[in-house]
């Protein structure tokens, strides 16, 4: 078996993130899409995160991309500016590996070097437990959940809101602003 590797995500690996993202709009309730966005807009999705000084990672084995991780401005706001929202997809045939663990700490793990205070993940459809348990096994706390706030495959969908504190919190005020994305080295 090979080992499974967190990298930066690259331009060449957009098809196979698209292909992993696709099954999920199309097959799952984890993602509140209804259309598989293409590769060119995977590209332009991805290129809008490195721009705003965010990472995107992906778990390799070999040379294949089994998932991928990506962090996003909670919301736009200068306020917000200290926490960070992150998406997770596995492919549909790897789940239950421990990669998305390895993605999440990376993910943890960086954006407190950088400074940020918080990470949120809005877990789409209060049924998915893998996402759930995940968030929860690596310290995240459920802040709330929204009811039937999405229609899609016939039925109504919860949205679930968890929260973790990165580094030290809410426990000091900062003193200095986050450090923006560079190549991390993963």
């Amino acid at each position: 078996m090979t080992t499974v590797r967190i990298t930066d995500a690259l331009e060449s690996h957009m098809p196979a993130i698209q292909a992993i993202y696709a099954h999920h709009v199309l097959y799952g309730l984890a993602s509140f899409e209804t259309d598989a966005p293409d590769v060119a807009e995977m590209h332009i999705r991805y290129q809008k995160t490195l721009a705003s000084g965010l990472p995107w990672w992906v778990a390799l084995e070999g040379d294949r991309v089994i998932g991928y991780c990506y962090l996003s401005f909670y919301r736009p706001r200068y306020a917000y500016r200290y926490t960070v929202e992150n998406s997770i997809y596995i492919r549909h045939d790897e789940t239950g590996r421990g990669t998305g663990k390895r993605l999440m700490k990376t993910a943890i793990e960086w954006a407190e070097q950088q400074g940020y205070r918080q990470m949120v993940a809005n877990v789409g459809n209060s049924n998915n437990r893998a996402s759930l348990a995940l968030h929860r096994s690596l310290g995240f706390e459920q802040m709330g959940v929204l009811r039937a706030v999405g229609l899609k495959q016939g039925q109504w969908l919860d949205t679930v809101l968890l929260q973790r504190p990165l580094g030290v919190g809410d426990t000091t005020l900062p003193d200095r602003e986050p450090k923006k994305y560079g190549k991390t080295g993963h």
